[in-house]
C-alpha cells in the first residue's frame, strides 16, 4: 500500500488513493455527527483552514440547520479575507491544435470535426486591441498542447506581443498561462517572462479515471501531470492556481483531492494555490456531459464552493462563464473573489475573423464586460482591475502572508478603486459610470487607514485628470 505524505514528491503519495477513500468513509459515517460538525465549525471561525478530512465532513453534513451555518461561515470568511472585491479578467485562446486524447474536450487529436486554428502574432494584436477595448487588463492565455504548433518559444513570444500593446488608453498588465504541464527550464522561461499566475487543470485526482480519460499523449502521463505545479514552484513561479472539471469523477473524491494538492503545495513550499477554479463540465463538440455519469446539483455546488472557502480561506477562487448568470451570482456569496467577463473560448473569438466552431466549451453566460461590471456593482461588490501585487513582488509567500493578516484593505482594495475609475473613464457605458462613481465614493470609506484613504482619492483625481496605472 502506497503511503499518504502531503510533503512527498510523487504525486501517488500526496494525492494518495488510499487516504482518499478513508476519507470518503470517515466523512458519510460522521454526516449526522452533530458534536464532530459543530467542533469543526468552531474550528473554522479561527480562519486557519481546515484539512481534507475535516473539510468532507462539512460537505457531508445531513443536517439542515449546521449546512446554514456552513454557508453562513464562507460568506463571512470571504469577506474577512477578500471583502467585497472581484477581480475580472478574460481567457484568451491563442491555439487549439492539441496532441492529447482527452475524451473530455473537443480539442482532442482524433476529432476531425472542429476547425483547427492557431492566431499568428499579428491576430494576437487584433485579439489583444479588442480586449483592452471592452476595458480589460488581466488575461489568461489558453492553448492546446502540441510541440510542433504550439511550442514553449510560441508561447513566451505571445506573452511578448501582448505585453507590448498599447491601444489608446488600454493595456495588458497582467498575462496569466494556462497550457500544458512541462519542464522547469520552460517554466523558468515563463517566470522570465513575467508572466502573473501559472494555472494547470488536475482534470481529474482519480489515477485510474484519469488514465482512461487520457487515451493518449504526453498528458495522459499522470505523475508528469500531478507533479506540474512543484515543478513550477521550482522554476520559479510562485503564484499557481489549480482545479479539476468536476463531472469527471465523483464531486467528493475530486473535493477531497484539490484539498490534498493545496496541502501539499504548503508542505512542501510554505504556500497553498494562490487560485482554485471550480469548472463543471459543458458541453462543446464532439463532447456531451450526459456521457459522464457523476453531475454535480446546483446546490451541491454551491456547498462545494463554500467548504472550499472555509477549508483554505486565504485562497482566491474563480467561476468562470461555464456557470450562469444565477449560478455566479450565488457563489459569489460564498467564496468567488474572480471572474471571467466578456469572455469568448473560440480562437480568435473577439474579433470578427473568429473560427466559427473552435469553441471549447458552451458559455452559460453571454453578458458583455460592461454588464458584468454593472450587475457586480449593483450587488454591491467592487469590480477589480487590479494588477499591482505581482509588479510589486507581492507574490507567493509574500501575497498569502499579506492576505492571511487581512491586509488587503489597505492595498488591494485601495487599487481596486482606482482601477475601477479607469474602467468608468475610459470604457463604460453611461449607466455603469454613475454607479462606479457611487460606489467608489462610498467605499473610499471603507479603507481602513486614513493616509491610504487620503491618498486613494488623489489617485482617483489622477485618473480623472488623464494619468493611468496608479496603484500602491
Amino acid at each position: 500500500m502506497t503511503k499518504y505524505d502531503p510533503a512527498s514528491t510523487h504525486a501517488e503519495e500526496f494525492i494518495n488513493h488510499e487516504e482518499i477513500l478513508e476519507t470518503l468513509a470517515y466523512g458519510r459515517e460522521n454526516a449526522h455527527n452533530r458534536k464532530l460538525i459543530t467542533e469543526l465549525l468552531e474550528k473554522a471561525r479561527k480562519a486557519k483552514g481546515l484539512s481534507h478530512r475535516e473539510a468532507f465532513v462539512l460537505l457531508s453534513c445531513k443536517e439542515d440547520d449546521l449546512n446554514e451555518e456552513i454557508f453562513k461561515l464562507a460568506k463571512d470568511l470571504k469577506h474577512k479575507f477578500y471583502a467585497n472585491r472581484i477581480v475580472l479578467f478574460a481567457p484568451l485562446y491563442l491555439s487549439n491544435y492539441c496532441v492529447n486524447g482527452c475524451v473530455y474536450c473537443p480539442y482532442h487529436g482524433q476529432n476531425r470535426s472542429i476547425p483547427r486554428k492557431k492566431l499568428s502574432q499579428e491576430e494576437i494584436k487584433e485579439q489583444v486591441i479588442a480586449l483592452q477595448d471592452q476595458g480589460h487588463k488581466r488575461l489568461a492565455l489558453e492553448a492546446g498542447e502540441d510541440p510542433i504548433n504550439n511550442p514553449i518559444d510560441y508561447i513566451l513570444e505571445s506573452i511578448h506581443t501582448i505585453y507590448n500593446i498599447k491601444h489608446k488608453n488600454g493595456a495588458i498588465r497582467r498575462v496569466n498561462v494556462n497550457i500544458a504541464a512541462t519542464t522547469v527550464e520552460n517554466y523558468r522561461k515563463l517566470k522570465e517572462a513575467e508572466i502573473g499566475t501559472y494555472i494547470l487543470f488536475q482534470e481529474t485526482y482519480n489515477k485510474e479515471n484519469y488514465e482512461a480519460l487520457h487515451k493518449f499523449g504526453p498528458k495522459s502521463n499522470y505523475a508528469y501531470h500531478t507533479e506540474a505545479m512543484d515543478r513550477a514552484m521550482e522554476g520559479g513561479i510562485d503564484d499557481v492556481g489549480m482545479g479539476v472539471l468536476y463531472g469527471l469523477d465523483s464531486y467528493e473524491y475530486e473535493f477531497i483531492g484539490q484539498l490534498m494538492h493545496a496541502e501539499h503545495m504548503e508542505a512542501r513550499f510554505n504556500v497553498g494555490p494562490h487560485t482554485i477554479s471550480v469548472p463543471r463540465i459543458q458541453p462543446a463538440d464532439d463532447i456531451d456531459p450526459d456521457d459522464f455519469d457523476n453531475s454535480l446539483s446546483d446546490d451541491m455546488f454551491a456547498k462545494l464552493v463554500a467548504c472550499i472557502r472555509i477549508s483554505v480561506p486565504y485562497t482566491g477562487m474563480i467561476v468562470s462563464t461555464r456557470e450562469s448568470e444565477a449560478m455566479r451570482n450565488r457563489l459569489l456569496e460564498l467564496g468567488i473573489s474572480q471572474l471571467s467577463g466578456g469572455s469568448k473560448t473560440s480562437v480568435g473569438g473577439y474579433t470578427e475573423h473568429e473560427t466559427k466552431g473552435s469553441d471549447q466549451f458552451e458559455l452559460a453566460d453571454n453578458r458583455t464586460l460592461d454588464e458584468v461590471v454593472n450587475w457586480l456593482i449593483e450587488k454591491d461588490h467592487v469590480p477589480s482591475f487590479c494588477t499591482a501585487c505581482y509588479r510589486k513582488g507581492r507574490t507567493g509567500e509574500v501575497f498569502m502572508g499579506m492576505v492571511k493578516k487581512h491586509g488587503i484593505g489597505n492595498i488591494c482594495h485601495p487599487n481596486a478603486l482606482v482601477t475601477l475609475k479607469e474602467y468608468a473613464v475610459d470604457y463604460a457605458s453611461e449607466k455603469t459610470v454613475a454607479n462606479a462613481d457611487m460606489l467608489i465614493k462610498r467605499e473610499l470609506e471603507n479603507i481602513p487607514n486614513p493616509e491610504v484613504r487620503e491618498n486613494t482619492r488623489e489617485n482617483i483625481k489622477r485618473v480623472e485628470e488623464g494619468q493611468r496605472d496608479i496603484y500602491i
